[in-house]
């Protein structure tokens, strides 16, 4: 797997050609290039996963000698499914978030490419390299490597890490595009130094595991497969007099207190609804949580005679927290038919927000709120444990739907007004004869 300059997107063939076959145990993927030159390594069969000593064995016969500048790029989460997805093989590779890295393999003499190195809990590509060079680690960024003067009398090992997509703020592609954006910064300080260097990118965990099940627990011959049911969780619920008054469910009920702080899922953990309080026109849900966050959630219903029905609004959501108190408005976007529950796939206070800050302290404006897959209901739910059918947030006609039928019917106005036209369009109905007298039309006429 030693080649000058290659491209990327062999890389990524070679991924899938390797993974065809073969055992779906956890491995993570590594690159390794060089501008000194590197010891070519014997190409492995199909699904050959690559063992830790083996790893070693190389590095030794690599690093073992001399003196050597080594960059390991650690990212959070690496698997051979980032390069598939997101490097541009099936559409445009222009649009790859790995335009950095596969410039650097380029334009190395020599490149070597491990599609699949065991990984059994935790990433021993470090320890390795920082055994067979016999140097404690250093942590840099791209800043700091500028300034930093490299030694090539003794070996270095300089250690980048670069992060994954665990967050809410970006998605996975623009995160590996600012991995790729560092990976070629350094490349480019390094080139200017006119240092030798050997750069490694691997991954500290796979970002896709896959669980391996062994075959001697089929049973032989055909069977019906059924799909496996995953465990739902029960939904919060109020209860008064022994009969459910409020339900709510949510995958994730998340709450930050800042931007820089960890998000806070009420969902993880049951939280206690002992404050609620709920009767015919309004209801409070109360949850507190044991880190001793409050979130509170007021509804009211009421009749309005041009639908001839009562309806329900979540007038507020309310978050207390460090003694201070933050405010979210949510009945212009969360409502529904009182007998109803209400639905939304996403229900944020900072992007599409249905939840609108009104917050007048200045320590909380940077409180924001994210539940995933949320459903409510304050109202009409009797003796049962089920929510009533859900008004969900997302119309029937969405934006997309509205242009698609505004555009037909302006191309259809100008189909019928130019059929018009064709259609008031005379023919001459008298020929002149150049062998008889010429026509004569009266100007009355």
């Amino acid at each position: 797997m030693t080649g000058p300059r290659c491209w990327l997107t062999a890389f990524i063939g070679l991924f899938c050609a390797l993974f065809g076959t073969g055992s779906s145990t956890a491995q993570v993927p590594l690159l390794l290039w060089s501008n000194e030159g590197l010891p070519p390594l014997a190409s492995s069969a199909a699904g050959h996963i690559t063992t830790n000593d083996q790893l070693a064995s190389y590095l030794i016969s690599a690093f073992g000698s001399g003196s050597h500048t080594v960059l390991l790029f650690l990212q959070d989460k690496l698997s051979k499914d980032d390069f598939t997805v997101f490097g541009g093989v099936y559409g445009s590779q222009r649009d790859g978030a790995f335009q950095n890295l596969q410039a650097a393999l380029q334009s190395s003499p020599t490149t070597v490419t491990l599609p699949a190195l065991e990984w059994s809990g935790s990433s021993a590509t470090l320890a390795l390299l920082q055994e067979t060079l016999g140097v404690s680690p250093l942590l840099i960024d791209a800043d700091a490597l500028s300034q930093l003067s490299i030694s090539t009398s003794a070996s270095n090992l300089l250690l980048i890490n670069l992060p994954y997509c665990t967050g809410l703020q970006k998605s996975c592609k623009e995160v590996l595009q600012d991995n790729d954006e560092i990976i070629g910064k350094v490349v480019t300080i390094m080139e200017s130094k006119n240092a030798p260097y050997t750069a490694v990118y691997t991954g500290l965990q796979p970002s896709r595991v896959i669980s391996e099940t062994s075959l001697s627990n089929r049973p032989a011959g055909r069977s019906l497969l059924q799909a496996v049911v995953p465990d739902v969780k029960p939904p919060i619920m109020f209860n008064v007099s022994g009969s459910p008054c409020i339900m709510l469910w949510a995958q994730n009920l998340n709450v930050s207190l800042s931007l820089n702080v960890a998000w806070v899922d009420f969902a993880t953990a049951t939280p206690s609804p002992t404050e609620s309080q709920c009767n015919g026109t309004h209801s409070r849900l109360v949850l507190t949580h044991a880190s001793g966050i409050v979130l509170s959630f007021a509804m009211s219903q009421k009749f309005y005679p041009v639908s001839g029905r009562n309806w329900f609004t979540l007038d507020s959501v309310t978050l207390q927290a460090n003694g201070l108190v933050g405010s979210f408005i949510g009945s212009r976007g969360i409502y529904a038919p009182a007998e109803y529950s209400f639905h939304c796939q996403s229900v944020t206070s900072f992007r599409d927000a249905l939840l609108v800050p009104n917050n007048t302290n200045t320590n909380t404006t940077q409180w924001r709120l994210n539940f995933i897959d949320f459903q409510i209901q304050g109202f009409g739910l009797g003796n049962t444990t089920n929510f009533s059918y859900a008004s969900d947030c997302a119309g029937f006609f969405t934006p997309g739907i509205w242009m698609g039928l505004l555009t037909s019917l302006i191309m259809l106005l100008i189909f019928v007004y130019g059929l018009h036209m064709i259609m008031q369009l005379n023919t001459m109905d008298r020929f002149d004869d150049p062998k008889g007298p010429s026509i004569s039309v009266p100007q009355l006429e």
